[in-house]
């Protein structure tokens, strides 16, 4: 088969940091091909540089057989490639016709010709059985639609080789069973797909071929019929790697979390939380499964403190906590591993060693009669980057100078090492690469089987169904059903993250409903 992307010894550098180390990539025509690896692998590194975002230092690439010099993006549209990337890049306040159209709209004169705009879009979403609605503003649509979007503004600039990086991070299972049916269709429609991915099922269903990464090098290309996710995962590590969570069936024990007919606002002053009820009980993980932005954020920082409450209330240990601060909460045995730990989760200037301690510096023994305890301080530090595996030259470095997988193994390491009776883990493993995934999920594991109670928010279902002994399905703000992991369907789940639970939809019934 003709080769439709040729890069030949690409070598791409950043300050400290050699980003692509004389890579060698090629993908055929016609062909959904996989690139995976850890986080800082290389492979967005490598696509940008195929799309003109960056220029390598070393190699050469060849487009359908011919040399090329691709310095900027326009160098690459005009070849006909295209990128989708993993943040949308769409003017929210824009109609979609306006935004697939922007920078190349029809004119006439100096105006805009708004009908040929509006039936170029119909005529290309037809084609390619990507439906949208020109009409409609970005800001009201949602994120499935919003990637329709981002494909057909390539697609509407003649590309024939598609890049998608991390298509599915944020979808439910029905919208990436949809994207999956668009990009068989593609192929099928002449254009070769490059899919950037870190979840191998969907490599193992989506791909033709996959591609591994580790280190910024090259580390082979597979049949994907002929590999198997185990192998994916060894190739990107460079070990055996557990890729389902080992647990035993859950001991639960008393209430340590309830919430009763929580009501909570956003930002906006709009009510994002519309009368909660739930518990979690000592020993178990109770996950909530729900597509981002339904409320989740507003949940954590309403039972950690960040965020006041309009209605309800929140026990943790049978006491109300409902108007305590965060570090009255923590007092109760309460720990947080927030979704953000650049943001909230820790103070990146400071070293590791203070980062470890600022929970608990105003307790014995880190401090006695209101001054610090070096020594037990330094102790402490020393033995929970030794505990939790945090790869670091050491507890005295600032926390900026660690990658983001031993980031969150110190916010693990603080907020575990006390052994509290609730944690709660707001998207405990966004961004980690696949070993750093393992470990974390273990230690998630491990507490719960000390008796701690855990609430687990993530956007990966996956994540939720392997972690999770019940699942509870937040959509729009409200818990639409609860159910136990063991009889929790992916389809039945993505139905209700959708917000469908219609009686007649037997999978909906079986997640929507207690």
């Amino acid at each position: 088969m003709a080769i439709a992307v040729e890069m030949r010894g690409i070598r791409k550098e950043f300050p400290g940091v050699v980003a692509n180390d004389d890579v060698d990539f090629a993908v055929e025509e016609g062909e959904i091909h996989a690139l995976v690896g850890e986080n800082g692998a290389g492979k967005t590194t490598l696509m940008n540089v195929l799309y003109g975002l960056y220029h390598a230092e070393a190699g050469t690439i060849k487009i359908r057989g011919q040399p090329v010099q691709i310095r900027k993006n326009s160098d690459a549209i005009s070849l006909g490639i295209g990128m989708v990337h993993q943040s949308f890049k769409l003017v929210s306040s824009f109609t979609v016709a306006e935004n697939i159209t922007l920078g190349a709209e029809s004119r006439t004169g100096i105006f805009l010709d708004r009908k040929t705009i509006h039936d170029n879009v119909v005529e290309i979403s037809e084609r390619f059985g990507l439906k949208v609605d020109p009409d409609a503003r970005i800001q009201d649509l949602p994120v499935g639609v919003q990637q329709r979007v981002e494909i057909l503004k390539t697609l509407y600039r003649n590309a024939d080789i598609l890049v998608l990086d991390e298509p599915t991070a944020v979808l439910t299972p029905q919208e990436t069973r949809e994207l999956f049916g668009v990009i068989r269709s593609l192929v099928h429609e002449g254009k070769t797909v490059v899919f950037i991915t870190h979840k191998l099922r969907e490599v193992m269903e989506i791909s033709d071929r996959v591609t591994v990464m580790r280190d910024g090098k090259m580390v082979g290309t597979k049949v994907t019929k002929d590999t198997s996710p185990r192998e994916l995962a060894r190739m990107m590590v460079g070990r055996e790697v557990l890729l389902r969570v080992k647990k035993d069936k859950a001991k639960t024990g008393d209430i340590v979390l309830r919430l009763e007919n929580l009501k909570v606002r956003d930002d906006r002053d709009l009510m994002a939380i519309r009368g909660i009820s739930l518990e979690v009980r000592a020993g178990e993980i109770l996950g909530v499964a729900g597509v981002e932005g339904n409320g989740q954020r507003e949940l954590v920082d309403a039972i950690v403190g960040l965020r006041p409450v309009v209605a309800g209330s929140v026990h943790i240990s049978g006491e109300a906590v409902t108007t305590l601060p965060v570090r009255g909460r923590r007092e109760t045995g309460m720990s947080c591993v927030p979704e953000d730990r650049y943001v909230r989760g820790l103070a990146l200037p400071a070293t590791v060693e203070e980062n470890l301690i600022v929970t608990g510096y105003h307790k014995a023994p880190m401090s006695r009669a209101g001054l610090l305890n070096s020594k037990e301080i330094s102790n402490y530090a020393n033995e929970a980057i030794k505990t939790f595996d945090v790869r670091t030259t050491g507890k005295d470095v600032p926390a900026s100078t660690l990658s983001g997988g031993n980031l969150q193994k110190v916010v693990l390491a603080r907020e575990l090492s006390t052994h509290p009776d609730l944690l709660i883990a707001a998207q405990p493993t966004r961004g980690l690469d696949i070993g750093s995934i393992e470990f974390v999920h273990q230690r998630i594991v491990d507490a719960r089987d000390r008796g701690t109670a855990v609430l687990l928010v993530s956007a990966e279902l996956e994540e939720v169904m392997s972690l999770s002994d019940r699942i509870a399905v937040l959509y729009e703000g409200e818990i639409v059903g609860t159910i136990d992991a063991g009889k929790a369907t992916e389809d039945g789940l993505g139905l209700g993250m959708a917000g469908i639970t219609d009686e007649d939809e037997p999978e909906a019934k079986e997640a929507g409903h207690d």
